[in-house]
């Protein structure tokens, strides 16, 4: 198996690691059969994303109503060399983590790449395969002094083959809001480990704002969302031999304001009841129930402060756009002083 030891030697060219089956079908499995036998019937966002999936989401972000991804563009067109500043000097690593196409990670590579000694690298980390493949392909002839390492496999879970060295982390989009507070907290920890001291960590965050601006983005007038939502069944159904029929659910996105974050659920058309062939399960459900599907987080500042502080994070700097839709946060690892907050936030989780 390769590991970071043989991901930190010098290469030429791209290369593409595949771990995802290692324990992608284990996964899977365990993962489906705890979600839909809870309450909340429930199944992790990260199964959006076969190569259809990813093509969808793809047109997602190029929808009116999607100001997420054209956001964070616009705040990397000005900081992208104020971001890739934490690499000068060396050589050094990029990874991004949840890589899909390579729209944003351009704005950074174009600032990096200025000499060809420097021994740049990009790492792109991706469930999708073919999502891997086609950014090596597609950025092999723009920079062709740049290595690429790209690694399919589950960021949640294998990010110990990272590699050692120098290195900037991205996790662009608004990722980092489809876990709860708790998660998001163990997640950062578990970033952090594998970070040295000079490492940096650039993350995307998706900031409260008008209820009409973020429901829409998920309720989008081509009804590309829904298509993304139920392509959710048919990939069980591949996975799994399952037999759901999308046609017996539909598309529900809502903004939760108890939560502050948006819910993305499969609400059943009527009582069905799918069987689940490599699990030997029947999941059964009334009419209206839910399989929630994805959460949102909607961050204000102080709970952004609050998840850095508890992951044993500092903020070095604070990228947004002019009405303080999106953030870019550029964080570093820190020696958490226990019983000190930051200044704006209270006592415990916002």
């Amino acid at each position: 198996m390769i590991d970071a030891l043989r991901l930190d030697a010098v290469g030429d060219g791209a290369r593409f690691f595949d771990f995802l089956d290692v324990d992608r079908r284990k996964q899977i499995m365990r993962d489906v059969c705890a979600g839909l036998t809870k309450t909340q019937k429930s199944i992790p966002p990260k199964y959006f994303y076969d190569s259809h999936g990813s093509r969808l989401f793809e047109q997602i972000t190029r929808t009116p109503e999607y100001y997420l991804t054209r956001t964070e563009l616009s705040i990397l067109e000005r900081s992208a060399r104020e971001i890739v500043a934490s690499l000068s000097g060396c050589g050094g690593d990029i990874v991004e983590l949840g890589s899909g196409s390579t729209v944003k990670i351009r704005k950074l590579l174009d600032a990096a790449y200025k000499d060809r000694d420097r021994g740049l690298r990009y790492i792109p980390l991706d469930i999708c395969g073919n999502c891997i493949e086609a950014v090596i392909e597609e950025l092999a002839p723009l920079y062709p002094y740049l290595e690429v390492f790209g690694i399919r496999a589950d960021f949640t879970s294998r990010l110990h083959m990272l590699p050692r060295g120098k290195k900037l982390l991205v996790f662009f989009g608004s990722t980092i809001g489809n876990f709860n507070d708790t998660e998001r907290v163990d997640f950062l920890g578990r970033v952090k480990r594998i970070m040295n001291p000079d490492d940096r960590l650039l993350i995307g965050m998706d900031m409260v704002k008008p209820l009409r601006v973020m429901e829409a983005a998920y309720n989008d007038s081509r009804g590309i969302t829904q298509k993304f939502n139920l392509n959710m069944l048919t990939n069980l159904n591949r996975e799994l031999k399952a037999d759901f029929d999308p046609n017996d659910f539909q598309h529900l996105a809502f903004y939760n304001p108890d939560m502050e974050r948006i819910e993305m659920h499969l609400r059943a058309k009527r009582a069905v009841s799918a069987w689940i062939s490599d699990l030997s399960m029947a999941v059964a459900f009334r009419k209206g129930e839910t399989i929630r599907t994805e959460i949102s987080q909607k961050f204000s500042r102080e709970r952004v402060e609050w998840t850095f502080f508890q992951a044993g994070f500092g903020i070095e700097r604070w990228f947004t756009d002019p009405k303080k839709w999106f953030s870019l946060v550029l964080v570093k690892p820190q020696t958490r002083v226990f019983g000190k907050l930051p200044s704006s936030c209270g006592g415990g989780a916002p």
